[in-house]
């Protein structure tokens, strides 16, 4: 019998299996494929944590992958001193199924170690999850999402001290810890009752959500600008069904804004996402219902948040009325012009100011960045990079942090959060478009502005998935046709240099290899003789490989053409390594 039949075995024989998970799991003995991909293998920590579809298994969501998951975090804490343990964890979760199970069970596991958990009474976005780790003082945090993936995923990330992600290194003990559980259907833990009357579950609530909010204001850089156009500008906010709704409309209240109006049947929890295909700002199907009422309303502005609010997508109206949907990239360029702008006016610049950004996202912010003297920075894929690099600059004072995001719509203004913030970018560019408006422009005009001045850059993001075990295999094997083949051209453009972050070289076209500093990870990146570049990468927390294409021209058709053929020359590799 195959290792992972003996897994399932010990799950099919085991009495008190959740009922739940038994009726699925009798199911799935008439599915082998399925079956196997379930036990085949244990849900590994990526970029983010752990994600994984709902059901019975040790690679799937449950109570009792959350168990083993908390029961390492656990005995990490338990490596700690007494005074370090007892400052306990923050746990928060957002809209999807079992989500509040889920919560509760780490509380439960951490409780029989006599840990203590805040526990948020309802859902909650992720970073107030960031910044209650750190308003509370807790050693780490648990967040329960998925964050965009579709309605059968649930998943579960841990923070760091810091309210960042948890970093490599500590990630990859627990990582350790979790797998030195030898069965994790008999894990103890508490009961509910018994944890609260130990004191060691605390619900949590609107105090957090008003200190957090309190913070929010520090977001705003122009009150004055928003007190006279607050009633002007027009705003639909939808937060797709997830924990975005409260946070957000009392964050936009406070600010000033007062004509905006909430998406009503996407502003309700949802787990099934019932109105979208996916709940992910970043595909512009997500918007259809906020472009119907942003027709209705005349909406200057159209923002999505994703199900636990550390994503913001956004639509800007055109000048024939119809919506565009902006991509990550475009709205980080918009954002950081006007951050820098609207500081540079003030007289509020500082002279160390730095901005931080992934190493697969635009080069365009990079350009606005250093026009104003800034600092650009890039980092690994994952905001905990981003997160590392702002808890540097506080030690060492070697810069003033201003603004970090990457291409996958996450974007952190103020850094009393330490991960990707909607609800800071929703108050911040529904300002950047009272600003345009105030002088009689779109965010539209602002983009073209910002093209006319720095270049035509785009960029593309292939995701192509490739699911259980076979997809796996697949994903390995591109990356090494990639590495074995070393391509020196991709549509008839030399390359001029390799940067592999796994073997933490770059390689000029002239063969010299310089040493990269940054932690090791599975990417590739090569830049063009015209500026263009080509990313390839595993997804750290969705079953997909993603390439990465960023291009600039001296006009949109140019761009848009140099995009094509690279595109075209990705596909020539990958067809070929199949």
């Amino acid at each position: 019998m195959t290792s992972w039949m003996n897994t399932y075995e010990q799950w099919a024989n085991f009495a008190d299996l959740e009922d739940n998970l038994k009726g699925q799991l009798k199911q799935l003995a008439n599915e082998p494929v399925t079956l196997e991909d379930a036990f085949y293998a244990p849900l590994e920590f990526g970029t983010a944590g752990m994600r994984g579809i709902l059901g019975p298994g040790i690679n799937r969501m449950n109570i009792y992958t959350i168990r083993q998951a908390t029961e390492g975090l656990a005995r990490f804490m338990e490596t700690q001193d007494e005074a370090t343990k007892k400052r306990g964890v923050a746990i928060a979760f957002d809209s999807r199924h079992f989500s509040r199970e889920f919560a509760l069970e780490a509380a439960r596991t951490l409780a029989q170690h006599d840990i203590p958990s805040f526990v948020f009474e309802s859902l909650r976005p992720t970073p107030e999850l960031s910044f209650a780790v750190r308003h509370l003082n807790t050693f780490t945090g648990i967040m329960i999402t998925a964050s965009h993936n579709p309605a059968e995923y649930n998943g579960y990330k841990i923070y760091g001290e810091d309210g960042g992600q948890m970093p490599p290194a500590d990630a990859e003990a627990v990582t350790r810890f979790v797998r030195g559980v030898e069965n994790s259907l008999e894990i103890p833990v508490l009961s509910e009752d018994e944890a609260l009357a130990k004191k060691l579950i605390t619900f949590i609530g609107e105090e957090v959500d008003q200190a957090y909010l309190e913070e929010v204001k520090t977001v705003t850089i122009n009150q004055a600008l928003i007190d006279e156009m607050g009633d002007d500008l027009k705003l639909v906010y939808t937060p797709l069904h997830g924990a975005g709704k409260m946070l957000g409309e009392r964050a936009l209240k406070q600010a000033g804004f007062k004509k905006f109006v909430i998406e009503p049947s996407q502003g309700q929890p949802d787990p099934n996402f019932s109105t979208v295909k996916s709940p992910n700002p970043e595909e512009a199907s997500a918007f259809e219902y906020a472009i119907r009422l942003g027709e209705a309303e005349g909406a200057d502005l159209l923002i999505a948040t994703d199900p636990d609010a550390d994503r913001l997508g956004a639509a800007i109206r055109m000048p024939d009325g119809q919506y565009q949907v902006l991509s990550g990239n475009q709205i980080g360029a918009i954002l950081i012009h006007y951050i820098l702008e609207a500081h540079r006016s003030a007289g509020t610049l500082p002279a160390n100011a730095a901005v931080l950004k992934s190493i697969v996202s635009s080069e365009l912010p990079t350009a606005i960045a250093e026009s104003y003297g800034v600092k650009m920075l890039d980092v690994l894929t994952g905001f905990k990079f981003i997160a590392e690099k702002i808890q540097q600059f506080e030690e060492d004072h070697s810069q003033t942090f201003m603004f970090g995001f990457e291409e996958s719509y996450g974007y952190l203004v103020k850094p009393f959060v330490r991960d990707k913030d909607a609800i800071q970018a929703l108050v911040l560019f529904a300002e950047v478009a009272a600003y345009y408006k105030k002088q009689g422009q779109t965010l539209f005009d602002a983009l073209q502005l910002i093209f006319e001045q720095y270049g035509y850059f785009s960029e593309k993001t292939i995701s192509v998935t490739m699911s259980g075990q076979e997809g796996t295999a697949q994903i390995a094997r591109l990356m090494k046709t990639f590495r074995e083949k070393k391509p020196t051209e991709f549509a008839r453009v030399a390359v001029i240099e390799t940067e592999d972050f796994k073997e933490l070289t770059k390689t000029t076209a002239g063969g010299e290899v310089e040493h990269l500093t940054t932690p090791p990870s599975d990417v590739l990146k090569y830049v063009l003789a015209d500026e263009s570049w080509i990313a390839v990468r595993p997804s750290g927390t969705e079953p997909k490989i993603k390439f990465y294409i960023g291009v600039k021209g001296d006009s949109q058709a140019e761009a848009n053409a140099k995009i094509v053929a690279l595109e075209a020359a990705i596909n020539e590799i990958t067809v070929a390594a199949e």
